[in-house]
């Protein structure tokens, strides 16, 4: 089983910036996938971000474009999600997942391990 921990949350303005990190550890052999979700107070979780193991394939969902890049340091087993441009929707408790297979990489129901999840605050 892999592990998860995330890390970088934090409260901001609107229109500043964020990284988190996500370290992985345990067998992380099952970990070809990993994606950030994120799911605010009364809402459904939310698939973010996704990156395969070799950086090859990346996934944004159409809300984060442009603001939010992913990457992974495959000598870390660490992903990374920096998020700029920051703004109050963006406010949410944010998860990230592995699986070893993704055929829909925004559905939770892929993923069979998850960390904690750090919080993340934009104020207007």
């Amino acid at each position: 089983q892999v592990r998860l921990v995330e890390s970088g949350g934090g409260s901001v303005q609107a229109g500043g910036s964020l990284r988190l990190s996500c370290a992985a550890s345990g067998n992380t052999f099952s970990a070809e996938y990993i994606t950030w979700f994120r799911q605010a107070p009364g809402k459904e979780r939310e698939g973010v971000a996704s990156i395969d193991r070799q950086s090859s394939w990346i996934a944004y969902a159409n809300s984060v474009k442009g603001r939010f890049t992913i990457s992974r340091d495959a000598a870390k087993n660490t992903v990374y999600l920096q998020m700029n441009s920051l703004k109050p929707e963006d406010t949410a408790m944010y998860f990230c997942a592995a699986t070893l297979h993704a055929n829909a990489w925004v559905d939770s129901r892929e993923y069979n391990a998850w960390g904690q999840g750090t919080q993340v605050t934009v104020s207007s």
